[in-house]
C-alpha cells in the first residue's frame, strides 16, 4: 500500500502531459476520434513510461501537487501546440489562395477541427494528413512525447522558464515563422492569381464592352484548378519539409525549456 500510494502520483503527473498532449496534437485531436480511444492510449502511454523509468522523483503529499498537475499540462499542450501550429500553416495557406481565386465566401466545416475552413485549405489538410500517416508521423509525435522525458523529467523547472520569458519569445518566433510559411506556400498560386486580376484589368480598359466581373470569375478559377494541379506533384516535397519543420521545433522547444539529456 505504501508503494501505491507512492508511485501513483508520479503515475497521475505523468498521465496529466500526456493526456494535454493528445488533447492538442494533430490526427489524435481529432473530434472524429473517440474520447474513450484519446484516453485509452493516454493511459497506456503513461503506463510506458512509468514502467520505463528507472528512478521516480519523490512527489509531495499535499496541495503542492496541483501546481505539478498544471505544470505537467502545460508541457504537453505546449509540445501538442507546435504541431497543431504547423498544421494549422497549411490550411492559413489555402485561405490566402482561395481569397485570391474567389472561394472565400464558400467555406465549409472542417470534420477534423470543426471550424470553418476554407476550400482548398481544407483540401490540402486532407492530402498533408494523408501523407503525414504514410510517413508514419503518428509515431514520430508518440516518440516526441515519450522522448520529452528525458529533456523535462516530472522533477523539472518550466516555472522559472515561463517566468524569464524565454518560452514566449520561442512560441512567438515559431508563430512567426508558421505565418512565414503559410505565405510561402501560397505565394506561386497568389502571384499568379494577382497576374490574372492585372491582365483583366488591362482587358477592361482596352476592351470596356467585355463584362470583366463575368469573365474574371470562371478565368480566375480555371487558372488556379489548373496552377494546382500541375503543383499537386510537389505538395509530397512540401509537406515532408513542413513536417521536418515540425519536428525540428518541438526539438527546439524542449531544448529551450529543459536540459540536454
Amino acid at each position: 500500500m505504501e508503494i501505491l500510494l507512492q508511485s501513483f502520483p508520479v503515475f497521475l503527473l505523468i498521465f496529466c502531459r500526456i493526456t494535454s498532449f493528445f488533447v492538442v496534437v494533430p490526427v489524435f485531436s481529432s473530434p472524429s476520434v473517440p474520447p474513450t480511444f484519446k484516453i485509452g492510449i493516454s493511459f497506456f502511454v503513461s503506463m510506458v513510461v512509468f514502467s520505463a523509468s528507472a528512478t521516480h522523483p519523490v512527489v509531495p503529499q499535499d496541495l503542492t501537487i496541483i501546481l505539478l498537475m498544471i505544470r505537467e499540462v502545460l508541457i504537453g499542450l505546449m509540445l501538442g501546440f507546435i504541431g497543431y501550429l504547423m498544421f494549422m500553416t497549411i490550411q492559413t495557406a489555402g485561405s490566402f489562395i482561395d481569397i485570391q481565386i474567389g472561394f472565400g465566401i464558400a467555406n465549409v466545416i472542417d470534420p477534423m477541427t470543426g471550424a470553418s475552413a476554407p476550400l482548398l485549405g481544407n483540401f490540402k489538410y486532407m492530402v498533408a494528413l494523408v501523407l503525414f500517416l504514410i510517413m508514419n508521423g503518428h509515431h514520430y509525435l508518440l516518440d516526441a512525447i515519450i522522448y520529452s522525458y528525458r529533456w523535462l523529467p516530472l522533477d523539472n523547472d518550466v516555472f522559472v522558464k515561463m517566468m524569464d520569458g524565454s518560452l514566449s519569445e520561442f512560441l512567438i518566433r515559431t508563430f512567426a515563422q508558421s505565418f512565414m510559411l503559410a505565405f510561402q506556400m501560397s505565394a506561386p498560386m497568389v502571384t499568379a492569381l494577382f497576374l490574372t486580376d492585372v491582365g483583366l484589368a488591362f482587358l477592361a480598359r482596352t476592351a470596356p464592352q467585355y463584362n470583366v466581373f463575368v469573365i474574371g470569375v470562371p478565368l480566375k478559377i480555371i487558372v488556379g484548378l489548373g496552377l494546382l494541379i500541375l503543383l499537386m506533384p510537389s505538395l509530397g516535397v512540401l509537406f515532408q519539409n513542413l513536417f521536418n519543420i515540425m519536428f525540428e521545433s518541438m526539438h527546439n522547444l524542449l531544448e529551450v525549456a529543459g536540459k540536454s539529456p
